[in-house]
C-alpha cells in the first residue's frame, strides 16, 4: 500500500500495478493510435468485469493481440480468433475477441478517412482535455453528452464494446477528460 500521496479514491486499497497505473497512466492525455486502440479494446474486455482483472491480463492481450498492432489484428482470420480463446491469459469471449478484429478493421478505415484515429477520436472534445472539479467520486458521471456522441458514432462505423459507459471510461484512461479528485496529486 502507498500512503506516501493523496490519490484518487478508487485507487486506495488497490495493489502496485493499480498504483502504477492510476499514477502514470491514467488520464495522461494519448494521441498515439496504437495506444489509443488498446485502450478501446482493453475498455472494451472489462465490460462487466473488474479493471483490476484488465490491468492483471495487460500483459496477456498485448503478447496475445501482437502488441496492438492495427494491421496484424485487422488481418486475423478465424483460425487465429480459435487459437485466442485458448489462452488464459485474455478474457476468453467470443464476442470481445471478435470484437478486436473488427475494431482494428474499423480504426483503419477511420484513419483512412480522418488521417488518424488521434484526430478523429479528440473531436468529441473539441481536441484538448475537458478539465474537470470533482471533490469526490460519487461526483464523477458514468456518461456525458460527449461520451454519448462518440459511442453513437463509433458504433455507426460498425465498432463493437463502445457503449456510452465504456466511452467515458476510455475518455478518463486516454485523458480526454480529468477525472483525477481535486486533491489527488495527479490532478494538475
Amino acid at each position: 500500500m502507498r500512503g506516501d500521496k493523496t490519490r484518487c479514491e478508487w485507487v486506495i486499497g488497490g495493489n502496485e500495478l493499480y498504483y502504477n497505473y492510476h499514477d502514470n497512466e491514467w488520464g495522461v492525455p494519448l494521441h498515439d493510435d496504437r495506444l489509443l486502440f488498446e485502450f478501446l479494446i482493453l475498455e472494451g474486455a472489462q465490460a462487466g468485469l473488474s479493471w483490476s482483472t484488465i490491468l492483471n491480463k495487460r500483459e496477456g492481450y498485448r503478447e496475445a493481440f501482437d502488441n496492438f498492432d492495427i494491421q496484424k489484428v485487422a488481418s486475423y482470420d478465424d483460425k487465429k480468433i480459435a487459437s485466442l480463446l485458448e489462452k488464459p491469459a485474455i478474457v476468453r469471449n467470443k464476442l470481445k475477441v471478435n470484437s478486436t478484429v473488427t475494431n482494428a478493421q474499423n480504426v483503419i478505415k477511420v484513419q483512412e478517412e480522418f488521417g488518424s484515429f488521434d484526430k478523429y477520436i479528440w473531436q468529441f472534445v473539441g481536441g484538448k482535455v475537458k478539465q474537470n472539479h470533482w471533490k469526490t467520486m460519487a461526483e464523477v458521471p458514468v456518461s456525458t453528452p460527449e461520451s454519448d456522441s462518440m459511442s453513437k458514432d463509433l458504433k455507426k462505423r460498425g465498432f463493437k464494446f463502445i457503449g456510452t459507459t465504456i466511452c467515458y471510461a476510455y475518455m478518463q484512461a486516454v485523458g480526454m477528460v480529468n477525472d483525477h479528485s481535486v486533491d489527488c496529486f495527479c490532478y494538475n
